[in-house]
């Protein structure tokens, strides 16, 4: 493995923290003989307007770095993944708060682990993406999510109508709050809370999760990462919202069509070989603790 010479940094500007730890990063780079590029919005943030570094332009700028560190939570890290789906720059998160299931390093061993980056002791781990493509007057409209799309009412407190085809079979008819389909990367967010599976990343696979259901028979469903998805709206006079990732938003109508597949893309992890998926899940899920103990 090629040791790094040059990364950037993707962070959530919004943060105290970020400012606090990117000197230190500097600091580091610096005495590791690594070159630093910035994202324009720390570099015209009024706490970056004084800092010196190459700026990140565009993914082909992105595509020339050996890494990219994350600074921030999940949501930095999935607005990271959405932009570089076709550039295979590994990504090391860097969670700001305590721990995330994919900024999985904290504050305490970021240097650790930037040394044993720097030394080539790392790991690559491979994600699966879910492109999907909205059929609407006439067009298509791209998507892509390394957690999830998820499918709902526009209207509040409104049920969603939504015909769901695997691979040509009819799987269907979902009366819900709304659709989840997650990947395994996703199964530990929206579609856990409403009563999905936990899947590991290593399983090629998609979930469909209906939240909240009409009816008790509408159970979670994993089906083959292969599959095509093509989900309809009979019957559904409201206006409908499609959110990838928690982060992007379209509005749909009840003649639109939705198809969904995986991507050709995937997403590469910095990981390690002392990390264990497991642990974070106890970390994260509480399991085996008891009472004020899962805060602690």
């Amino acid at each position: 493995m090629n040791l790094p010479k040059q990364f950037g940094i993707w962070g959530n500007t919004d943060k105290f923290s970020f400012w606090d730890v990117l000197p230190k990063i500097m600091s580091w780079s610096k005495n590791n003989g690594l070159e630093v590029y910035l994202t324009n919005r720390i570099l015209n943030h009024e706490n970056g307007q004084h800092l010196n570094h190459k700026e990140i332009l565009s993914k082909d700028d992105m595509s020339g770095l050996d890494f990219i560190l994350v600074l921030g939570g999940d949501g930095t890290f999935l607005s990271l993944a959405r932009i570089i789906e076709d550039v295979k720059t590994p990504i090391l998160g860097i969670h700001l708060g305590d721990l995330g299931f994919l900024a999985k390093v904290t504050l305490k061993d970021l240097f650790h682990r930037l040394d044993q980056v720097a030394e080539g002791s790392y790991i690559l781990e491979d994600r699966i993406l879910v492109q999907g493509s909205i059929v609407k007057d006439g067009l298509n409209i791209d998507q892509v999510a390394l957690n999830d799309f998820v499918i709902c009412n526009a209207q509040s407190h409104r049920m969603l109508n939504a015909s769901v085809h695997v691979d040509g079979h009819m799987v269907g008819n979902y009366r819900s709050d709304g659709l989840v389909i997650a990947t395994p990367t996703g199964s530990t967010a929206y579609s856990l809370s409403a009563g999905g599976p936990i899947v590991t990343p290593k399983v090629d696979s998609l979930i469909i999760t209906p939240t909240a259901a009409h009816t008790l028979t509408s159970r979670p469903l994993v089906i083959p990462a292969s599959s095509e998805i093509i989900i309809s709206f009979p019957n559904n006079n409201d206006s409908i919202q499609f959110i990838a990732d928690g982060q992007e938003h379209e509005i749909l109508d009840s003649s639109c069509k939705v198809l969904i597949s995986k991507s050709d893309n995937r997403v590469s992890l910095i990981d390690f070989e002392d990390t264990d998926y497991f642990e974070t899940l106890r970390k994260k899920m509480g399991w085996g603790r008891r009472g004020d103990q899962q805060n602690n």
